[in-house]
């Protein structure tokens, strides 16, 4: 665990986050509030990803859960103050912080998944649970964004794995189902030898087009009425499909390097979507 008396929000802006450019779009509190968040998701996750060996790293975590636990609970004052003070003021359930360590755990534990049941629930973990604390602080009427979040979470995460194949592959990990590798006449070595063909690209677009499905869910279920409230989830979404629409253009060309969108693209994207929905909001406003 790192040695600051307190998580450090200046990691959200110094990171090159795809969530980055719509962040800025909250008012100040608001924004404080997601860059704690943030951080606090960035490390559990780092804690993943980093060099120690396997036991030192679930150790790692588990001592990170057991002080999350000692603030929330047993009110002990220690590194997550700041992140207890944003749950309480914008109402956030504890549990999405337990269920979100525990996809992470399932990132040093579990380095393939048997079918989409299995590496959904990972998807909700990692990025669902985000997304219902993100809502807390956006704000929002409507009980169906709970829905939109979780579904919104699952598709960026999908759209996470099919961009990252080379990458995870690279540290021994696989996100494809295996009862659909085998479907597509592969399996798990192809995938960690990075072995590039036309049924490795057949079974990338069955990938891309159950993350747009995902994308599809979470449009449903976001009223005009909270469109404004989800600005930033919606600039996200609008980059996540962006990026997604750039790998199927580059035919899923996913091993030899990580596809991504340049910042004028991303800036771009962020101003079109607040300029969308400014507009429609102010129709929906103005008398027939």
């Amino acid at each position: 665990m790192s040695h600051s008396k307190t998580l450090d929000p200046s990691i959200t802006p110094e990171s090159k986050s795809n969530f980055l450019f719509s962040f800025f779009l909250l008012p100040r509190e608001k924004r404080e509030a997601i860059f704690t968040l943030y951080a606090f998701c960035r490390q559990t996750d780092d804690i993943a990803d980093n060099n120690l060996p396997l036991e030192k790293r679930i150790m790692q975590l588990n001592r990170w859960e057991k002080e999350l636990k000692k603030c929330f609970v047993n009110r002990v004052s220690n590194y997550f103050d700041s992140l207890v003070q944003v749950a309480e003021m914008f109402k956030i359930p504890y549990d999405y912080f337990l269920e979100l360590i525990e996809g992470v755990r399932m990132d040093l534990t579990q380095l393939s998944y048997r079918s989409f049941e299995d590496l959904k629930l990972y998807c909700y973990r990692v990025a669902s649970t985000v997304g219902l604390m993100c809502i807390e602080i956006f704000g929002y009427q409507d009980p169906l964004i709970k829905s939109y979040a979780e579904n919104l979470g699952i598709a960026l995460q999908l759209t996470n794995i099919i961009r990252d194949v080379g990458y995870d592959a690279h540290l021994g990990r696989v996100y494809i189902p295996g009862d659909e590798l085998k479907r597509f006449g592969l399996n798990e070595e192809d995938i960690l030898q990075k072995q590039y063909s036309r049924n490795f690209v057949a079974l990338m677009k069955y990938q891309a087009q159950r993350a747009r499905e995902y994308y599809k869910k979470a449009e449903e279920c976001l009223p005009p009425s909270e469109k404004k409230n989800m600005l930033v989830s919606e600039v996200m979404k609008n980059i996540y499909l962006k990026l997604l629409s750039k790998v199927e253009e580059h035919e899923f060309q996913v091993f030899q390097r990580r596809i991504s969108l340049n910042t004028p693209s991303k800036l771009w994207i962020t101003l079109r979507t607040f300029s969308q929905i400014h507009l429609e909001e102010k129709l929906g406003k103005e008398p027939i």
